[in-house]
């Protein structure tokens, strides 16, 4: 099949090599405002450059949205309008109308979609969730998350805040393995770092309380700057077993205890260092989804619902009281 790529940055650079390593991939036609990333991209991966997304209409079979998040609702909008099955990297919108709308006509078209969470595809929360799917961990007491990026993103980047964009990726994770809903949170954060997006900037440190159907708490830490690395970690607690995610010889926390190493170079810097297979890993599972040979792992509906409980955490953060995700419409 021939699959359009919508942004080339680094994200974008990765899902065109991992499609055109693909067995099932003819061409990957590359789109992007700064046309000779586009064009270098297309050289790189064999493939060819479009001057825009509207250039793509009956020249390819699938799309790969990796632009920057305020072009993620208009190109999925043009690939229900023409019905061509879509991948697109989180969020696909920041505020819950646009998402509401996406879901509905994604649906009504009938067009095949799957939302970037890659951490469904990483091998440690693949096997977190077995064992709660097992019962392995018994019955569920606490959940711990943390999610640090080592430096703040550029200057210019579309930062939604703390919540709809770092810590979204947890509460996707907690949703996936623990297969419960969020019913409150309670949120604080603050702006810490990244100056350079001025004043009125969103909190980039947050902190959050979730409550979670089947009565676990889960206490959640985002942060946009870790000096030591990336560092993205789950532990669950539970009666059976306890239980952690990303906890190797490389992450990213320097014990002070005495005879304890320091952590085995190279620690990851960035989330490709951290998730670079699971991001391979979703991208074939999308052309699975594109060619009918699968359901998507990673719907509209899974994405609208992790967006509604970041957006309950900014209104919990702003009043400072509980919110339950369900006052979010």
């Amino acid at each position: 099949m021939r699959v359009g790529l919508i942004g080339a940055g680094r994200i974008g650079a990765l899902h065109a090599r991992s499609l055109a390593g693909s067995g099932k991939v003819s061409e990957v036609v590359v789109v992007d405002p700064a046309v000779e990333r586009a064009e270098a991209t297309a050289r790189e991966v064999g493939g060819a450059a479009a001057g825009s997304a509207a250039d793509l209409a009956g020249r390819v079979d699938a799309m790969v949205i990796a632009a920057a998040v305020e072009a993620h609702a208009p190109m999925l909008r043009l690939a229900a309008e023409w019905r061509v099955p879509v991948f697109c990297e989180k969020p696909m919108a920041v505020d819950l109308k646009t998402a509401d709308a996406l879901v509905g006509l994604l649906g009504e078209t009938g067009t095949p979609a799957q939302i970037g969470f890659q951490r469904r595809f990483d091998s440690g929360y693949r096997r977190a969730k077995r064992l709660v799917d097992d019962g392995s961990l018994g019955r569920l007491y606490s959940v711990r998350t943390t999610t640090h990026d080592h430096e703040p993103p550029p200057v210019g980047y579309s930062d939604a805040g703390v919540f709809r964009d770092t810590l979204i990726h947890d509460f996707d994770a907690i949703r996936f393995v623990t297969g419960e809903e969020a019913v409150e949170v309670y949120a604080d954060g603050l702006r810490a770092v990244a100056d350079g997006f001025g004043s009125e900037r969103p909190v980039d440190t947050g902190v959050v309380l979730l409550s979670l159907s089947g009565g676990a708490k889960a206490l959640m830490s985002g942060a946009r700057r870790d000096p030591v690395g990336h560092d993205v970690r789950m532990e669950l607690f539970g009666d059976g077993d306890s239980v952690s995610v990303g906890l190797d010889a490389a992450l990213p926390l320097r014990s002070v205890e005495d005879g304890v190493p320091g952590p085995v170079e190279p620690v990851p810097k960035t989330f490709l260092d951290r998730f670079g297979a699971a991001y391979r890993a979703e991208i074939e599972a999308f052309l699975e989804v594109a060619a009918g040979e699968r359901a998507s792992p990673c719907t509209p509906e899974d994405a609208r619902e992790a967006l509604r409980v970041a957006l309950a955490c900014d209104l919990s953060r702003r009043e400072r009281r509980p919110v339950a995700p369900g006052e979010i419409r």
